[in-house]
């Protein structure tokens, strides 16, 4: 049986998200690539609130959900290859370009990877080993997959329009990239918070 847990923090993490959204809907760089950075927001919010009765998360999983948002809604109100944060970063290291995109691309395979690592330890018979690790990281690799095919989908629909969306700055290597990424948060995640993310599950479940 699944413990009940204090709502607060969830829906104090809930609020600040919706704030955080509709302050990047002010005046964005493009109105469409917005939309479509922000979707994932939007619709994970409304799954999180819908199962969360039946089947509330770990108070950690919240936290690196909220901080995926954040990161989503960043990129979407600048776009990607436009976030202050990353030409910061870009002339600080004398870098080729914005890295914010790769660091999206990281979040992308790092947050997913414990979300994915929750429902199959709750919710199959797998137990922490070279199993779990493993479907994780395919888990995360098949989403990040995935991500790529809508922005190759969206190319082919919006043409130039989709630049912005597509956010590869000229690197031929980008979806390459990007999957690269976020095959090593899902490691990443792994290899540093299993042992916390184990122990907030033994209070949860």
């Amino acid at each position: 049986m699944t413990a009940p847990q204090k709502p607060t923090e969830p829906l104090v993490l809930l609020a600040l998200t919706a704030v955080a959204l509709v302050v990047s809907g002010i005046g964005p760089y493009d109105r469409t690539t917005w939309y479509l950075e922000v979707a994932p927001v939007v619709i994970g919010g409304a799954i999180l609130v819908a199962t969360y009765r039946r089947f509330p998360l770990t108070p950690l999983l919240y936290r690196l959900i909220f901080l995926h948002a954040l990161v989503l809604i960043l990129g979407g109100h600048y776009t990607y290859a436009r976030v202050p944060l990353g030409f910061w970063v870009q002339d600080l290291f004398d870098l080729a370009r914005n890295h914010y995109d790769r660091f999206g691309h990281f979040v992308q395979g790092f947050v997913p990877a414990l979300l994915a690592r929750e429902v199959l330890l709750r919710k199959t018979p797998l137990r922490p080993g070279g199993w779990l690790f493993f479907l994780v990281v395919c888990v995360c690799l098949g989403f990040s997959a995935g991500y790529e095919l809508l922005e190759w989908g969206s190319a082919v629909i919006g043409g130039s329009a989709a630049d912005d969306f597509l956010g590869t700055q000229g690197d031929v290597w980008d979806t390459q990239w990007d999957m690269f990424m976020a095959l090593l948060g899902a490691v990443l995640a792994q290899v540093t918070l299993a042992r916390v993310h184990d122990r907030e599950l033994a209070r949860v479940v």
